[in-house]
C-alpha cells in the first residue's frame, strides 16, 4: 500500500483545511486508517482514526468537535476536515493505514503498517 498525503498549507487561526491521503497498490486489504501529527520539536502524536467502511470513527481530545476524519472507498482515498483552526494544531500531517485485523493500538503508531510522507499544516495566529 502506498499513501500519499496532500492539502496542507498556511492559514489563519479560525479556519479550515481539508487533508486528503491517497492511496494506491492492495487498498483492498485496509481495515484502518489514520490521521497523525508531529509538530516541530515534539513527537508524533494520534489525531484520528476511522475503522472498516467508515462507521467507527475516534478522535484526540485535542480536535474532538474539529476535525472529522472520512472516507471515500471509491477512491480509495481518506480526508481530514479541519475547522476552527488553532495555532497549536502547527504540525506536519501524516496518513496511515493498518492492514491488518485485530490487535489494538489503533491510537498508537505501533498500529499501523503503512505511511505517508506528510503534509505540513501552518496555523498563523
Amino acid at each position: 500500500v502506498q499513501l500519499q498525503a496532500s492539502g496542507g498549507g498556511l492559514v489563519q487561526a479560525g479556519g479550515s483545511l481539508r487533508l486528503s491521503c491517497q492511496a494506491s497498490g492492495r487498498t483492498s486489504s485496509t481495515y484502518a486508517m489514520g490521521w497523525f501529527r508531529q509538530a516541530p520539536g515534539k513527537e508524533r502524536e494520534f489525531v484520528a482514526y476511522i475503522r472498516g467502511s467508515g462507521s467507527s470513527t475516534y478522535y484526540a481530545d485535542s480536535v474532538k468537535g474539529r476535525f472529522t476524519i472520512s472516507r471515500d472507498n471509491a477512491k480509495n482515498t481518506m480526508y481530514l476536515q479541519m475547522n476552527s483552526l488553532k495555532p497549536e494544531d502547527t504540525a506536519v500531517y501524516y496518513c496511515a493505514a493498518r492492514t491488518y485485523l485485530g490487535g489494538g493500538y489503533y491510537t498508537d503508531e505501533r498500529g499501523y503498517d503503512y505511511w505517508g510522507q506528510g503534509t505540513l499544516v501552518t496555523v498563523s495566529s
